[in-house]
């Protein structure tokens, strides 16, 4: 595994806000690998960190210190247009809150991030519709957000996301916006989507029952990062239950 090079790594990376006349230091020397095909759970109480660590590891925000590196590639000193083309090539992005465009259906949402890439239109269509169908939603092709369900518009994130073939998908609480029947379908479709693509997968969650699915937890505490125990054993145990997710 040493010789594995991660998909994305951070190295003591570390985020100080101003505060009045004060630093205040959410993290505090942070380590963190992710392999490819591999889904980390990232854990902790409100107000932890955890969105923080996200951008940037998403390279939405620079660290105060540290490295973030992609593919073993140093990225925290890249400029502005370096950093929008990488996060546009190689992350796709799952929020609470969907944030799709509200005049536009299901496969043009999808369609979208695949444009301002360049890629041709109807490619960029095919595509949006095999991710659609992927998320099982090939019956809301047309449809808007506002006749959507909130766990199907969450779907549609899900597949625009995907859209771009990330190598790294960064998650944050993208089922906290859900009822827990709908919160256990919707990432029962991410997780197969991202097992199934070999993605690299960071997501933060409030939800146990979710996080005990995934390959590894880790916990943010007073701005340090620490491995908890397997989710993988856990995931056997309650195996018969995630097969009806699938």
């Amino acid at each position: 595994m040493s010789n594995v090079i991660p998909t994305l790594e951070l190295r003591r990376v570390v985020k100080k806000f101003k505060q009045g006349n004060q630093n205040l230091e959410v993290l505090r020397g942070v380590d963190l690998r992710v392999m490819s095909g591999e889904v980390v759970a990232l854990v902790g109480q409100s107000g932890a960190g955890k969105s923080t660590l996200l951008q940037i590891a998403g390279l939405l925000e620079q660290p105060s210190s540290g490295e973030i590196l992609f593919d073993d590639k140093k990225c925290s000193k890249l400029k502005d247009k370096e950093r929008t083309e990488l996060r546009r090539d190689f992350i796709g992005f799952v929020y609470q809150y969907h944030n799709l465009l509200p005049d536009f259906n299901a496969v043009e949402n999808v369609m979208l991030p695949q444009l301002i890439a360049g890629m041709p239109y109807h490619t960029a269509e095919e595509r949006a519709k095999w991710l659609l169908s992927r998320m099982k939603l090939d019956k809301r092709f047309k449809h808007r957000p506002s006749e959507l369900s909130g766990g199907e518009q969450q779907r549609v994130a899900i597949a625009r996301a995907l859209a771009n073939s990330p190598k790294l998908l960064l998650a944050d609480e993208p089922t906290g916006n859900l009822d827990p029947k709908t919160s256990e379908i919707v990432f029962g479709e991410l997780l197969s989507v991202v097992k199934e693509t070999g993605l690299a997968a960071l997501i933060a969650t409030h939800n146990f029952e979710l996080a005990a699915q995934m390959d590894r937890k880790v916990c943010l505490s007073e701005g340090k990062l620490s491995e908890q125990n397997s989710a993988r054993s856990v995931r056997m145990s309650r195996n018969s239950r995630v097969k009806n997710f699938y």
